[in-house]
């Protein structure tokens, strides 16, 4: 038990990325009427213990081991996972809003502390330390992009200022991470196999940008097109690459094929709420069954190889 202890993965949350993807996708399929709130229900609870007990195991690691949590987040790329915690938060402040905004706003604050933290450690120390083009992989996205999700919740919980201090900070390492990553993709060599499925993690901020900026201006307008037009031509981008993923060994960078899914699910679904083109509720529908067969695919292999002993275990 010492041993998964010790190599228990920061990676871990993000399952609950996922899995509250999942939720949001149930929480706003049930504000239109399109399931019953059981779904939502359900799921909320599963993923509030979830994020418990992997939260429990992980400071478990950081009492027993803290020399191997340091040397996680001094790695160049698992650092970029640490944000996952907040970001874990700050999903689950969303899911919660719709149940009980009292909840939403006590795991939103924590949430923004903790991003706020991650996020200029993160950029600090990509500054202060040497990197060669093939330490980047899409990881990168997660600590500042996801300020993005600030707004979401934070609408409810803190004056606007706030929210779009976050908003514009995420949008803006988005537009210079894609130049950084789209250079990394084309002219150097390919990603190692475990973070194949990070590509997905393109979909989710304009996706998620798009969810915020609704949440400042509810208005179809230019600027909101323009983020749900290129979450969907990611998605189709990725499509058309489909063979690069169907061979893949199982990491538990599966995960990061699902938050994105949930996202521009939601996204689209915000969308034919917004303008009542029909269009984007079958959209929603189709990427939302891709969103659970996903989610399914990836939990059960996760399950099967924790059965076999080959999660928490020490990685390169």
């Amino acid at each position: 038990m010492k041993d998964k202890i010790k190599y228990f993965p920061i990676t871990a949350y993000t399952v609950i990325m996922g899995l509250s993807g999942l939720t949001l996708i149930f929480s706003k399929y049930g504000q239109l009427g399109w399931l019953p709130d059981t779904f939502y229900n359900v799921a909320l609870w599963a993923v509030s213990s979830l994020f418990v007990a992997i939260s429990i195991m992980y400071l478990l690691k950081r009492v027993m081991f803290p020399e191997e949590v340091m040397a996680e987040y001094r790695h160049p790329i698992r650092i970029n996972f640490f944000p996952t915690i907040s970001i874990s938060l700050l999903l689950l402040s969303i899911a919660f809003e719709g149940y009980n905004k009292t909840v939403s706003a006590w795991l939103w604050w924590p949430g923004v502390a903790l991003q706020t933290w991650f996020a200029l450690n993160a950029i600090s120390y990509w500054i202060q330390h040497n990197y060669q083009i093939q330490h980047f992989n899409p990881a990168w996205f997660i600590p500042a992009v996801g300020n993005v999700l600030v707004p979401v919740s934070g609408i409810e919980h803190a004056p606007m200022i706030i929210s779009y201090f976050y908003f514009s900070s995420g949008m803006f390492f988005w537009i210079v991470l894609f130049v950084i990553f789209l250079y990394r993709v084309v002219f150097h060599g390919q990603l190692a196999e475990k973070f194949i499925p990070t590509f997905f993690i393109l979909i989710a901020p304009p996706a998620v940008g798009f969810i915020s900026y609704m949440k400042f201006f509810p208005s179809w307008d230019g600027f909101s097109m323009f983020m749900l037009m290129m979450a969907l031509f990611f998605v189709l981008l990725l499509a058309k690459m489909g063979k690069s993923f169907t061979k893949l060994r199982f990491f538990m960078s599966w995960w990061a094929f699902t938050f994105p899914m949930t996202a521009i699910t939601v996204a689209t679904a915000l969308a034919w709420e917004m303008t009542g083109i029909h269009e984007f509720k079958y959209i929603s529908w189709a990427l939302g069954a891709m969103a659970a067969v996903i989610i399914s695919i990836v939990a059960y292999k996760t399950i099967a190889h924790m059965r076999k002993g080959e999660i928490c275990v020490m990685e390169e």
